[in-house]
Order: structure tokens, then sequence, then C-alpha cells
């Protein structure tokens, strides 16, 4: 995972350490997926599960197999996963330089929250915060 996500530049990047600590005992909830190809790691994807909503850590998909649907795949499993807990938004932070991220939130729905200024390091940037408004009823399913 980590040497994944070290090919991907504009990335945040996280220690061993950071990967480790996110799932020992007593750390926020967590998932992790992955997915893989001819036993090789294509991407994988981080959130944390509060109460009311979750934030999307970390999504990285290996240059040779972007718009292929692993972004997409990975991100629609999140979305249903918090529909299922009945959360009432999903947010992340995205680079304003990273257009293909931007766009692929955009397309599930992710709208303009925000940002923090000086978020990113190396290169230093602002982030662009999105979230997504589930609008779940006790079923799980959307409002309409």
């Amino acid at each position: 995972m980590i040497a994944l996500e070290r090919d991907v530049p504009s990335l945040v990047h996280w220690s061993e350490q950071t990967y480790q600590a996110v799932f020992k005992p007593g750390a926020a909830e967590r998932i992790l997926w992955v997915i893989e190809e001819h036993g090789q790691l294509r991407g994988f994807l981080v959130a944390r599960f509060t109460l009311s909503e979750c934030e999307l850590e970390n999504l990285v998909v290996a240059a040779d197999s972007r718009r292929r649907g692993s972004g997409s795949t990975l991100l629609q499993a999140l979305i249903d996963e918090a529909r299922v807990r009945h959360l009432e938004r999903i947010l992340l932070e995205v680079r304003p330089s990273n257009p293909g991220a931007r766009a692929l939130y955009e397309r599930f729905g992710f709208r303009v929250e925000g940002n923090r200024k000086n978020y990113y390091s190396q290169p230093p940037e602002d982030a662009i915060v999105l979230a997504l408004a589930l609008n779940c009823t006790s079923t799980g399913a959307p409002n309409r």
C-alpha cells in the first residue's frame, strides 16, 4: 500500500506507523478496501466513521489502472456502506490541482463545502473540502 501511495506525488503520504495505528484497538472505526488484479494491489480506500458521518481519508489507484473504474468501484462501495449505516454525509479533502479526482467526486455528487488553507505540503497547497449529503431515511434509501 505504501509503495502504491508513494507513486502518487499529490497525495498526503502516510507513514507505515500511521497505517498500522489506524487499525489498532481503540482507534476510530475505519475500513480498508483494496482492489487486486492478478495478485497485485491496484487500488485502495481508507475511510473513518463517526456516528453521523464518514471521512474518506485516502483513495489511491495505480497509475496504469486509472480510468478503468477502480476508483469509482471503491467510491461507490463507500457510499453504499455509509447509506447502510444511515450516515448524514461523506467528507473529503482534495487538491485544487487534481482535476481527475475532483471530476470523479463531482460525478458522484460531492459538492464544495469549503477549503483548508495550507493543508497540503510537498508541494504546498490549500485543500478543497467536498461533501456528499446522503439524506438517508431509516431504510437507508436516499430521500427524494
